[in-house]
């Protein structure tokens, strides 16, 4: 049972999507693990009470937890490589850093969101992405609270807002 007391939407027989009122939506990525997916849904949330408000950047917010989630852009199911899993990297960095407003992110909360328990092969695909996001000055990356380039830095470095997301 949903905590509201309703029951939990039917899914399809392959798991893709659920059916709400007669209507097939496309499901969260059941891989995302439970922590992310928490942050990503309450990023959602409020970005859904922002366009409530007409907040000038709210439709977009939706757009990226939406995306972030496997709900929108290429389907979770297929394969992860290509300029739309580029995106929904893109989409998982600006939704966990404005979720977590002024704390940073590791590149591998990144990773474990969008590959699962098969996320270490995503790594190089996490920071290629946080680099060109970085060029864009959405995001800064740092190593020892410092900004530095990612594309350069060896060892653990962190993710924070940029003054363009």
């Amino acid at each position: 049972m949903a905590s509201d007391d309703r029951p939990a939407p039917e899914l399809t027989a392959d798991g893709h999507h659920v059916v709400i009122d007669g209507r097939r939506w496309r499901a969260t990525d059941p891989s995302i693990p439970d922590g992310f997916r928490q942050e990503l849904v309450d990023e959602l949330m409020a970005a859904r009470r922002a366009v409530k408000a007409s907040e000038s950047d709210a439709r977009r917010r939706v757009q990226d937890a939406k995306t972030a989630l496997g709900e929108r852009g290429a389907p979770w199911w297929e394969d992860r490589t290509g300029a739309t899993f580029d995106e929904r990297i893109a989409a998982t960095i600006r939704t966990l850093l404005r979720h977590r407003g002024q704390s940073s992110i590791c590149p591998s909360d990144v990773a474990r969101t969008v590959g699962g328990p098969s996320w270490r092969p995503v790594m190089p695909d996490v920071r290629r992405v946080a680099a060109d996001l970085a060029d864009l000055d959405e995001i800064i990356v740092t190593q020892k609270q410092q900004p530095v380039s990612i594309r350069e830095a060896r060892g653990p470095v962190r993710i924070i807002r940029g003054p363009r997301i």
